[in-house]
């Protein structure tokens, strides 16, 4: 990568988004050393719950063993490789695989191998599950399969402050519902379309109609670990959901490298969610919603719809970007860097992390 065009403002070569082999190289120097958003705290409440998720395209699971401590595995049998647990949450008492049996206690420890007795030097303590560290913000489960990484504390740095600052308290959030989607396009494209909102007022009529998206007005800042926008509520704003409320503007936060935050005005909400990987062309990802306790339900209603409005149109702005990137007419594109930023950001710690 040309790091002086990057600097001048071109962006990462177009075969980056279609590369398996550049995929490859983002899972070991990105997503394998990255705290990244997994599941909710309520889902491992009590000794024996679990719940699956992924790093990249490491799968993980979380679970509350039997001392009540919070553990994070890498979801694979030391066996053969087979995922160990394949629903998506739920209790148990072991996680036993499903391919030969092999059976692991909450803590990770291999309790039994059938057959293994017939193996002569055959050590189960050898065989243990790969541990991966878990960390909570509230009622947010993080997992980051480095296990010499620095806590997560350090990457949210100044994050938790600034969701308090818009009224959110997340302790008092409750989990409404998930929301899952999946885009025919790199990740990489789907997180700079996050990362800017100069698109909002031609792609976004009605989100535009809410949030004042004018540059003088939408802000963009940038973090050690993380970037932020904020969005005033418009004036004469119109839409399909009451923005009003103890929330008096969006914020909306991207956690390097794969997590996105959102807060919407109106009433206390936010959802949070990861952006993931499966190979160089197909990206899954979802959000967990949460609100306060007292929102009632039509506004709920109202904001979700909102929401997935956007979602919609956002999907058909990231599949076009990536086909015009596999179709190779284009080696590079030019960002504005005034508007951009936040982008060109990003696409600078890519380039180094794969440099």
């Amino acid at each position: 990568m040309d790091a002086e065009a990057l600097a001048r403002g071109y962006t990462l070569p177009a075969d980056w988004y279609i590369d398996p082999g550049v995929l490859r190289l983002e899972h070991d120097r990105i997503f394998r050393r990255a705290w990244q958003y997994a599941g909710r705290l309520d889902q491992v409440a009590r000794r024996g719950d679990f719940f699956t998720s992924r790093a990249g395209i490491v799968p993980v699971v979380v679970t509350r063993d039997g001392e009540g401590e919070l553990r994070g595995f890498a979801n694979v049998c030391r066996h053969r490789g087979s995922e160990v647990v394949r629903e998506a949450a739920g209790h148990r008492e072991t996680l036993q695989c499903h391919y030969h049996a092999w059976t692991y206690d909450l803590d990770g420890s291999l309790r039994a191998a059938p057959r293994s007795d017939r193996e002569p030097g055959f050590d189960r303590s050898e065989h243990s599950l790969i541990p991966v560290q878990v960390g909570t913000w509230g009622p947010f489960v993080f997992v980051n399969p480095d296990r010499e990484a620095a806590p997560l504390a350090d990457t949210l740095g100044e994050l938790p402050e600034l969701v308090a600052s818009a009224g959110i308290d997340v302790d008092a959030l409750r989990f409404r519902s998930r929301g899952e989607y999946e885009l025919e396009a790199n990740w990489k494209v789907a997180c700079e379309n996050f990362l800017e909102c100069y698109h909002c007022s031609v792609a976004h009529p009605g989100f535009s109609a809410v949030v004042d998206v004018s540059p003088d007005a939408y802000r963009l800042e940038l973090s050690g670990t993380f970037s932020s926008q904020f969005g005033p509520v418009r004036a004469d704003r119109q839409g399909s959901y009451d923005a009003s409320g103890e929330v008096a503007r969006s914020q909306f936060h991207f956690l390097w490298p794969n997590m996105k935050l959102n807060i919407m005005p109106g009433r206390p909400n936010l959802s949070i969610g990861p952006v993931l990987p499966v190979d160089p062309e197909r990206t899954l990802g979802f959000l967990d919603y949460f609100f306060a306790e007292d929102v009632d339900e039509e506004w709920i209603a109202g904001m979700l719809e909102f929401d997935d409005q956007v979602g919609r149109e956002d999907k058909v702005l990231v599949e076009s970007v990536h086909r015009g990137l596999r179709s190779g007419m284009v080696e590079r594109g030019r960002l504005l860097l005034n508007s951009e930023q936040l982008i060109h950001d990003f696409q600078r710690r890519v380039a180094e992390a794969l440099s």
